[in-house]
């Protein structure tokens, strides 16, 4: 169990570097009026467009929607009393934020909720929970200052015995995963 612990561990820290590295490398490719090499730049002066973060939110979203598979998969067993790969990568949804202001979470589609702060919380994340009930690929929405995109995550046999225990099937089932990137800088939201 110790081992399983420690993989676990080195795959979060590796995740992370991945992801973010993933993350700016996009940003960076799709920046209108892109810095010379020489200039440092921050994700936080960059201002997308909806098709760059229209982009990087479905890359993310597979780059997340991967790595739960991959993690619960091959590293969670019910009866070691680990904590769940979705709440365990609850850190790194909130690294994510910290570091590139991108807000990553997980939406209730079908089935229990396992944390209430997944429910649908506004009228763009109750017409996602709709919309990937009907078995559409993704829901988005842009503004002046931010993209959003739900797109489903699979909730396979193994995920049912919690998120629907009263289950008559096995088929899968749905759960989401929000994605709202800023498209302008963070300082010139306020503006």
């Amino acid at each position: 169990m110790r081992s399983l612990t420690v993989v676990a561990n080195l795959m979060h820290g590796v995740f992370i570097i991945v992801a973010i590295a993933a993350f700016k490398s996009l940003i960076h490719a799709d920046e209108p009026n892109s810095k010379s090499p020489e200039t440092p730049s921050s994700s936080n002066d960059v201002t997308l467009t909806v098709d760059a973060a229209r982009r990087q939110a479905k890359t993310l979203h597979t780059t997340i929607h991967s790595t739960l598979r991959v993690m619960h998969d091959r590293y969670y067993r019910e009866d070691e009393g680990l904590p769940i790969p979705a709440a365990a990568m609850g850190e790194i949804l909130r690294d994510v934020e910290t570091e590139e202001g991108v807000i990553l979470r997980w939406l209730v589609v079908e089935g229990q909720a396992m944390n209430t702060d997944n429910v649908a919380r506004d009228d763009f994340e109750k017409e996602a929970v709709t919309a990937l009930k009907s078995g559409k690929p993704f829901h988005e929405e842009s503004t002046t200052t931010q993209y959003r995109r739900a797109a489903p995550i699979t909730l396979s046999n193994h995920c049912l015995k919690c998120h629907m225990p009263d289950r008559k099937s096995t088929k899968d089932r749905r759960a989401g995963l929000v994605v709202t990137i800023p498209l302008k800088p963070r300082g010139a939201q306020a503006q």
